[in-house]
């Protein structure tokens, strides 16, 4: 009984509502800080490994159907490898071209027979081969652009020539139901 007297005789000490009510707005307002900051922090889509899978198999399976054998490589955003792919009897270096052109537009978010044909009709632009050592641009890499937003990239190396590279990994994003970035020829 006595405690239940001392705790009665505590709670109502004048100023310790004050200070209860202080300490209860200080919790909900970090709260709401936190919730602000968490709100500022840029939230970006990924592609799944599923879905880089999937357009590896149907550029693969594309260009096989025409008789290339060929490497297929899926970035993230960063140009980061996601997956990789090659064809039963492609080149050793199909791997690294695949890979340079996938990384090459999934960074400069423009399909590589166009940064191509741009650096071609403009000298100037030359250095842009020379902005890292990962850059190729060959035909053949496409940007991965998912509910209007580059989430990667994908690069076909190893087909006889660069418009076959672009139709191949142009499959590669039919299959997943990304934009298309290229006009393929039926």
């Amino acid at each position: 009984m006595k405690m239940v007297q001392r705790w009665l005789e505590r709670r109502e000490q004048p100023g310790r509502g004050l200070i209860v009510g202080a300490m209860i707005c200080l919790q909900f307002g970090g709260i709401a800080a936190s919730s602000a900051l968490a709100q500022e922090i840029a939230k970006e889509s990924v592609l799944p490994l599923s879905l880089a899978n999937k357009a590896i198999a149907a550029a693969i399976e594309s260009c096989k159907k025409d008789g290339y054998r060929v490497s297929v490589s899926v970035v993230d955003r960063s140009g980061v490898l996601r997956a990789m792919g090659r064809a039963d009897g492609a080149g050793p270096h199909t791997v690294d071209s695949s890979r340079k052109k996938a990384y090459t537009a999934a960074s400069i978010r423009r399909p590589t027979t166009e940064l191509a044909d741009l650096i071609g009709k403009n000298p100037a632009l030359q250095g842009l081969r020379d902005m890292n050592n990962e850059i190729l641009i060959l035909g053949g890499g496409l940007p991965i652009e998912i509910g209007g937003e580059i989430v990667g990239g994908i690069g076909v190396g190893g087909a006889p020539g660069a418009h076959l590279d672009d139709a191949c990994a142009q499959s590669g994003l039919d299959a997943i139901g990304a934009a298309p970035k290229v006009t393929v020829p039926k």
